[in-house]
This record gives structure tokens, sequence and C-alpha cells, in this order.
């Protein structure tokens, strides 16, 4: 049962929530009949708003270029940045809000959104407004996190690239959130080989924190650099990535309490070996999914995510749901609110056509034909009309 004010009421078997609210009166009811209602599903790292194309890098991906191969010659981040620049805000907005609903289709009701392909101030505030307009208009709920450090822009030294984030973003940045026009909730850094070093990404990340933002970043992807350590010392909520964690790395995040935000798509799309997921449970790391969308690793679906977290990182389908629940809601502070079906928590709701909620996961890129309902602070934002006419396998 979801209240007017979106929140749920209560939780449990259906002849004792007919007694409880013999009484009450319903807007909606839904029959469930047959079906799953699982907590709205949470995508802890996403980079949806950007312009350029870069299908053609996958081509270069496949025959053998690297991930750094291809940022150097021109590819990568900075051929994003570069048509991100001279996209307009309306025009961002337009392709930012398809991608959201294609998110939403497909079981997202709570996504991290970054910026990051600005590079400088003008572009990296134009995103945050992108980012700020979508949470305010649309239905999907938003964590929204500034990625200014996500490359070094040329012409720039890293340490160049420091110094402008820490005296010149970071304030303005400061500004637009006292007065309400920009609400972030994360700062994020690159921290790896040739792009932000380890202490360039201390100077950012406390610069940040000291604004009043969460600590969530990305570390330990292509080469260990002892990110983990780092945001372990900082107080970090999450830190994305971690295929090259060391093992004092995992006990630091063990212990600070600092989520694991698990990529499966990446170390796919890339082909790097995947992270340590069952050493990090077994040491008692939070461990979260993110898709990771963006024009590198173009996948919108968390099923297809859990998918691949169970057969390439080795988790159990429950693990890999609590990762892209309740979990991946905690590596973005959120998890008071969302994340799980509880008193209290938010109404946000997917409902299967099945009977077993491991179809959602087992069905491997089957979500479309599974998800009957989507439902954000108990308001039905998407309805499949299909699943009324289908068998549940």
């Amino acid at each position: 049962v979801v209240c007017r004010d979106g929140c749920i009421k209560a939780v449990g078997q259906a002849d004792v929530i007919r007694n409880q609210f013999s009484e009450a009166t319903f807007e909606r009811i839904i029959d469930c009949s047959g079906k799953c209602v699982l907590p709205g599903l949470v995508d802890a790292h996403t980079h949806p708003v950007w312009a350029g194309d870069r299908v053609h890098e996958f081509a270069m991906k496949l025959a053998g270029a690297s991930y750094m191969e291809i940022h150097q010659a021109g590819g990568g981040i900075h051929f994003t940045v570069e048509h991100t620049r001279k996209a307009t805000e309306e025009e961002l907005l337009g392709t930012f809000k398809h991608r959201l609903d294609r998110m939403l289709r497909a079981g997202s009701t709570l996504v991290e959104c970054k910026s990051g392909y600005g590079l400088n101030l003008e572009t990296e505030l134009k995103m945050l407004r992108v980012i700020e307009r979508a949470r305010k208009s649309m239905d999907i709920g938003i964590s929204s996190t500034y990625c200014g450090a996500h490359s070094v822009p040329k012409g720039k030294t890293a340490t160049e690239a420091t110094d402008d984030i820490i005296n010149n973003h970071l304030p303005k940045l400061e500004e637009l959130k006292l007065s309400g026009e920009i609400h972030v909730n994360n700062i994020d850094v690159f921290c790896e080989k040739g792009v932000f070093d380890l202490e360039s990404t201390r100077r950012i990340l406390q610069a940040g924190k000291d604004i009043g933002l969460q600590i969530n970043f990305h570390g330990d992807e292509l080469h260990p650099m002892k990110s983990a350590e780092l945001g372990a010392e900082l107080g970090a909520r999450a830190i994305s990535h971690l295929e090259e964690v060391s093992d004092e790395g995992i006990t630091a995040m063990a212990r600070a309490k600092c989520a694991a935000v698990l990529l499966p798509t990446t170390a796919y799309m890339l082909r790097l070996k995947q992270p340590q997921a069952r050493k990090m449970l077994e040491e008692g790391v939070i461990v979260a999914l993110g898709s990771d969308f963006n024009p590198n690793a173009y996948c919108f679906s968390m099923p297809m995510v859990m998918h691949l977290a169970c057969v390439n990182m080795k988790m159990s389908m429950n693990e890999a749901l609590a990762a892209a629940t309740i979990n991946a809601a905690y590596a973005l502070g959120k998890s008071d609110t969302h994340g799980s079906l509880e008193v209290g928590k938010q109404g946000d709701l997917v409902v299967i056509n099945s009977s077993r909620w491991e179809h959602l996961i087992y069905q491997f890129g089957g979500h479309e034909a599974m998800i009957n309902y989507v439902i954000v602070k108990g308001k039905v934002v998407y309805q499949n009309e299909r699943c009324e006419t289908m068998s549940s396998y």
C-alpha cells in the first residue's frame, strides 16, 4: 500500500493488508496475482548527458585498440567533450530525457547522473543545468554528480586542471547550490594513470567534501592507484570500477563502509579483468551495481547488468538484486528512503510478469517483456500492456 504522499504505508500478506485497509478507498488497485513486486532498481553510476555518437569506436575496440589508445588518438572522452561543448542545452536535454525514459522502462527508478563531458566551467554547468531540469520535470529519481575531473582538458596539465576546478568550478558550484539553482549531490574524479593522480584526486575530492558534496569517484580501473585506500581515508560514500583494487584497498573499504560500485558492462565492453566481487563480498564490502551508461558502454538495463554480474563476477542472484537496489541506494546516500520495500520508504516499485523474481535476471535481455509496471512514489509511470496477454515465460 502506497499513500498519497508517495511513501509505503504497509507491506505484507494480501489477506492481512485487505483486513487492515478494508475501510480505505484507493485511487488505483493493481492485481499482481502470479506476479512479483520488487523495489525499483537503482543505477548507481551513469554518464547520460552528452552529444556525438561513438559507434565507430566500438569497431576500433573489436579490432584490438585499447581504451587508452583510442583516448590518445583523439577519441574517447575528448571526442564526446568536443561534441558536448557545441551542443545546445535544449539538444542535450532532449537526448538525456529520452535516455532516462529508456532506463525507466528497464526498471530503474533512481539513477546517478554525472556531468564530465565539458571539462570547462561553462559546459560542466550546462550539463548540470540539464540534469537539474530533468530532475524537476521527470518522474525518475536523480542523484546529480559533478565530474569536472573526468579527464584533463587539452592544453592543460593535471595540476592546472586541478587548480582550475578547486579555484573556479567548485566556488561557482557552491554559489549555485546555495541559491537553489542547481542541486548537486556528489563529487567525482577519474583517478587514473595519465589522468588525475592520487594527490590531485585527493585535493579535488577534499575540496568537494568541504562544500558539502558526497565523495563518489572512479578508481583503480585500468591501473592500481591506491584509490580505494584514499577513498576510505577521506570518508568516501562510494568508489566505482575497482578492477585493479589492492587487497589492502578492499580491507580499507570494508572497514570504512565505503560502497564498491561495480560496473560489469565496462569490464565486458573493454575486455578488462572483472572486479573481484566475491572477495569484496566475503570481506564485508557493500557491493553496488551500475550500468556505467555512456558512449563507451551503451547499456540502459539494470536487469542485464545484474545478469552480467552473476555470470562474469560470480555473484548470486540475491546478491545482484541487493546490489541493484538497497546497496546502490546506499552508494548514493539514499538507503533510508530508497532501495527496499519497507514502511516509510518511497513507493518505488517494479512489477514483473512472473511468479519468480529471478526471471528478471535469468532472462538475459528479456526485461522488455517481463516488466509489467514501473511505479514511482506510488504513481504508475510505465505500464507494459503486452504483459497482460503474455505467459510469464
